[in-house]
């Protein structure tokens, strides 16, 4: 490479605003759909199967796509990989909004594998550029901005759609990938940010972790708890709310979104809380936060709005913890991008069948207690599996 960004930004806040912005356009344009579907169905005259697969198919190439984008980011380097993620984003909802439904479904496709650079993109670079001590703050800006971007655009799609139509509400998002690649650019300049470089993996500062390939398998299923749970809880909280409280479509859906802005105090809490506790407590922590959702939802569901706080700064954590582990264990940049691959590769595997089995249990049963024993059995996995995962992160990393 041709040097750090470190070495070309005079104050660490400018990556901190990059890392925040690429954040904010990793999950917004995928997260906008679900307000406009009547809309989009209407005009479009898409199956709900469809319209289910339009927020199904970023999901999928999360995992689908993960080795192709750590490849991507240590062929043409993170700086790249970030711009090819940007402009990736701002392509695909643009075609998204501008077409029938081929073109509505090609943008889809377009988004969902530039986020997936983005996701394996973002981690290599806290790791490459901040200090060790402030990676986990990093991380955690990261996290918090993956959910202000969610909830942001969940907020506004609706009445942009409803003063200019559906497609100027999801082209709106183009905003947030217009501001993020020219502040990139700055930050990094444009030979770095438009020309590809190959990662330099050779950085082994660090000596081995023994067992990386059991704490691999570890945060693996730890995620893919993690993944399942938060997919599950998102699609089908508004629609428990309904039926087992009788709250209103639009109450249930207001309601439902504590869970996803509370996130923003777990991401953020997470590196903060790891200053007095360590890393196996934290985990502790956030997976005992987790198990209070489906628990407190199956023995008293009265209380919602607290399993709803316990889950949003669990799902915050969750994410955070797992991939501070990841950038603290690698050995170096390939290392970080192979292990961070594997992750969310095959863990958001389950991310994707989530919401389709969860309705399916549901409408099966006739009931939401075995979907939410489900998520049960998925918290549990993410509590246990990343307790002992975490385990093997060295102190003073």
């Amino acid at each position: 490479m041709s040097g750090r960004i470190s070495a070309r930004i005079p104050k660490s806040w400018i990556l901190l605003a990059c890392i925040g912005l690429l954040a904010l356009n990793l999950r917004g344009p995928f997260v906008a759909v679900a307000p406009v579907v009547g809309p989009m169905q209407a005009e479009l005259a898409f199956s709900p199967v469809m319209l289910g697969l339009l927020t199904s198919i970023p999901v999928l190439c999360f995992s689908l796509a993960a080795p192709l984008a750590s490849l991507a980011a240590r062929k043409f380097g993170a700086e790249f990989a970030v711009t090819l993620t940007i402009l990736g984003v701002l392509a695909g909802v643009l075609v998204r909004s501008a077409g029938g439904p081929v073109l509505v479904v090609a943008g889809t496709v377009l988004i969902g594998l530039a986020i997936t650079v983005g996701n394996i993109a973002a981690p290599l670079i806290i790791r490459r550029d901040f200090a060790p001590r402030r990676q986990g703050t990093a991380m955690g800006i990261y996290t918090a901005a993956l959910n202000i971007g969610s909830f942001l655009t969940s907020v506004v799609t609706a009445p942009l759609a409803d003063l200019a139509g559906w497609r100027f509400a999801l082209g709106s998002v183009a905003v947030l990938a217009v501001a993020a690649i020219i502040v990139w650019t700055l930050a990094v300049g444009p030979r770095s940010a438009f020309l590809a470089s190959a990662e330099d993996g050779g950085d082994t500062t660090l000596p081995p972790v023994s067992g990386t390939g059991w704490t691999t398998a570890g945060l693996t299923a730890g995620f893919a708890g993690q993944a399942f749970s938060y997919y599950g809880v998102t699609a089908w909280l508004p629609s428990y709310l309904h039926d087992e409280l009788g709250m209103s479509v639009t109450g249930a859906g207001a309601a439902s979104s504590i869970f996803q802005i509370l996130a923003i105090v777990g991401g953020l809490g997470v590196p903060f809380a790891a200053k007095f506790m360590s890393t196996t407590a934290v985990a502790v922590t956030v997976g005992a936060l987790w198990t209070a959702v489906p628990a407190g939802l199956l023995l008293a569901p009265q209380l919602w709005w607290l399993w709803s706080i316990c889950g949003g700064i669990a799902q915050g954590g969750g994410i955070t913890v797992i991939f501070i582990a990841i950038i603290r264990l690698a050995r170096d940049q390939a290392s970080a991008g192979r292990m961070s691959a594997t992750v969310q590769g095959l863990g958001y595997c389950f991310a994707a069948v989530a919401p389709p089995l969860m309705g399916f249990v549901h409408d099966a049963s006739g009931s939401w207690t075995p979907a939410l024993l489900l998520v049960l059995v998925s918290v549990l996995t993410f509590f246990v599996s990343t307790t002992l995962a975490v385990r093997r992160v060295p102190k003073g990393r």
